[in-house]
């Protein structure tokens, strides 16, 4: 590869792992490198990984990372010559890529008129089927008023999908199925549009059944050389998020890779695109492909790709934005192995996937051959409600499919995070499912085929978890040093079981404990009439992070941290908090029928959709919660009439606060 190198210092306009990983592989090439932050991740890693380091602003996104003068003011302070955006904030922004170079700022990305063109669902599809790129037939219009919108989801039949123009991460999509949920998807899909993008321009699309969801990662340089790295399967999605991403995709044959490929490339060629892109296609049962969008970044999931194709993208857009030539021509590349990709998000499955805030207490990636982690965190650091919840991701490797499938179970199940809610139960229980074993699931694999999954249902608290939080309360309380001051020379041949509290979520538990020699036996109380549930554990080891127990004959470990009433554990790929409520008095605030409804994570309030005096019944949405770029709808939990609303749009709340209070009619 010839390089041209037109600067020596660059910038990630970024945070989190994405920010961490350009840092890196920028310095290992040399390069100096420059971090931003915002004042609420002065202590996160991308801050200290790079040379130097700006504060840009407050927390809030619109005040920091979105800030384009901020950012350009950060480069000119550093003397930094160019800047990465990674991806998401200002990364597919074509005002902050045209304010780059009229700065003389290198933005490591493509030509600001292919932002813009691809930028647009709307303009990216009429461009693409001038460019004879298969695309799904729908409504790319520029009348965007409802009734058009309406007359145009009829004309082309149910179901259909709404989808933002500006969009992007799944945020303003809308599945309709029948005409009388039009209208009020039309404006959830916009209002969601709009304060996601600043954009509330909508097309329509035929919902393609049971597809495929696959991409091309393309790279061009400055020279008017454009290859394909091959493909990348990311059918397992929720919400339109991407759950699970593998590379080379078990559906594609090489007669199929080659068509979507020389597609992908022809459209990078139309719009005299430069470095890293994604062209994203929806494929049939029948191996007809449609276009759906193209992204003009780097994608979350471009590790499978360099897995397997032995490369370094952000090197590749790093030399190329220099003015360096691609380093392979696409008889060069080759895929070799299998690698398979999960995001680890800060969210509840057994909530709807909702998005949670909170500190890290303690995080411990996965380590051995074929694994591979790209984390932003650590240890300590607080998880707020103002950025993405994806807080890292497991990738493995594999000689085969089946190898890497194996390699990434088993670093889902030992990287450990605790303190906030994680999916890795359900990200475990996704990959080791028959269907996605065999290589046959579609992005309708979630909703129908693991849709009843208890790892996605509120279930009651894991009895083995349970028994394992009172032995480890008792432990705690009844050390050698405890003994000593409290217990000394005191003996009890036939003890008296000791007794504790403990809330699992919504559910208050009575257990008590019977100690023998390391031998317990914990029994649960089940309610008036009912028989109690027994568990015998006897433990073997205890360190300050580590319980070795043998329950049922097996021996096995369980991590834990205690952090004063709060008791985290990790029993497999199961994650369990317990509070210890044995000495404090019960709280019935806020239960189930309360009428009161309170703020389910920090966030932004947007819309309040009641007024005092206003009769509510119950499932009604009150309060529409913004947190972690999605739109939450707050819902009272009783029929009657709202007494008092205590916010209004454009609030800053904080969780478990009190937003609304509603008067029960009397049964």
């Amino acid at each position: 590869m010839s390089l041209k190198c037109s600067f020596s210092k660059v910038l990630v306009a970024n945070r989190g792992e994405i920010a961490v990983r350009v840092i890196r592989t920028a310095k290992n090439l040399g390069f100096k490198t420059v971090a931003v932050y915002s004042e609420a991740d002065a202590n996160a890693p991308h801050v200290s990984a790079a040379d130097e380091a700006v504060c840009i602003g407050a927390a809030a996104v619109g005040e920091s990372y979105l800030v384009i003068n901020k950012i350009i003011d950060a480069a000119k302070l550093t003397g930094a010559e160019a800047i990465h955006p990674g991806y998401g904030f200002l990364s597919e922004n074509a005002d902050f890529a045209r304010i780059c170079h009229k700065e003389s700022i290198e933005f490591i990305g493509p030509p600001t008129d292919a932002i813009s063109l691809m930028g647009s669902k709307r303009l990216s599809k009429i461009a693409m089927i001038n460019a004879d790129v298969p695309c799904i037939p729908g409504y790319e219009g520029e009348a965007q008023d409802e009734a058009t919108l309406i007359n145009e989801a009829t004309r082309i039949g149910f179901p259909v999908v709404i989808k933002a123009s500006a969009g992007g991460g799944g945020r303003g999509i809308r599945l309709v199925h029948q005409t009388s949920e039009l209208a009020e998807q039309i404006k959830t899909a916009r209002s969601e549009a709009e304060n996601a993008f600043g954009n509330g321009e909508l097309i329509l699309e035929k919902s393609v059944i049971q597809p495929r969801h696959i991409e091309i990662q393309v790279f061009a340089d400055k020279q008017g050389n454009v290859v394909y790295l091959g493909e990348r399967d990311c059918s397992i999605q929720r919400r339109h998020q991407k759950v699970v991403e593998e590379a080379p995709s078990p559906f594609v044959d090489e007669a199929l890779r080659a068509r979507m490929g020389e597609a992908a490339c022809q459209a990078a060629r139309s719009c005299q695109y430069v470095g890293a892109g994604t062209v994203e296609f929806l494929v049939d049962t029948d191996k007809n492909f449609y276009f759906l969008e193209m992204n003009t970044r780097l994608q979350v999931e471009h590790p499978v790709t360099e897995l397997v194709t032995g490369t370094d993208l952000v090197a590749w857009q790093l030399n190329v934005a220099a003015g360096g030539t691609l380093p392979l021509t696409q008889d060069q590349i080759n895929i070799s192995g299998h690698a398979i990709e999960v995001r680890l998000y800060a969210e509840d499955p057994r909530q709807k996937f909702m998005p949670q805030t909170g500190y890290i207490k303690r995080w411990t990636p996965a380590m051995g051959d074929g694994i591979r982690i790209d984390s932003g965190i650590v240890t300590g650091q607080q998880i707020s409600p103002y950025y993405d919840p994806m807080l890292a991701k497991i990738i493995a490797f594999g000689s085969s499919r089946e190898e890497a499938r194996r390699r990434l179970a088993r670093a889902i199940e030992e990287s450990t995070l605790l303190g906030v809610p994680v999916n890795s139960e359900f990200l475990s229980h996704v990959i080791q499912h028959d269907t996605f074993i065999d290589g046959e699931a579609t992005t309708a694999f979630i909703e129908e085929d693991f849709g009843q999954h208890s790892s996605m249902s509120t279930v009651p608290a894991d009895k083995l978890a349970t028994a394992l939080t009172g032995i480890l309360l008792y432990s705690q309380r009844h050390s050698e040093a405890h003994y000593s001051e409290v217990l000394s020379g005191w003996q009890n041949s036939n003890p008296t079981p000791w007794p504790y509290e403990l809330r699992c979520g919504k559910s208050v538990l009575e257990i008590a404990l019977n100690e023998q020699d390391k031998h317990f036996v914990i029994s649960e109380d089940q309610g008036p009439g009912q028989p109690a549930i027994s568990v015998e554990i006897s433990t073997l080891a205890q360190t300050d992070e580590q319980l070795t127990f043998i329950y049922n004959g097996v021996r096995q470990r369980c991590e834990y941290l205690i952090d004063g009433d709060d008791i985290y554990l990790r029993v497999g790929t199961g994650y369990h908090h317990y509070t210890d409520l044995t000495h404090e008095e019960a709280v019935s605030e806020g239960a189930a029928g309360s009428g009161k409804i309170i703020a389910s994570m920090d966030g932004a309030i947007i819309d309040v959709l009641a007024e005092v005096g206003d009769r509510v019944v119950k499932g009604q949405s009150l309060v529409m919660l913004e947190a972690m770029k999605m739109e939450h709808p707050l819902k009272s939990d009783v029929g009657g009439t709202v007494e008092s609303i205590k916010v209004q749009a454009g609030d800053q709340v904080k969780i478990r606060q009190l937003l609304v209070t509603i008067a029960a009619d009397e049964e």
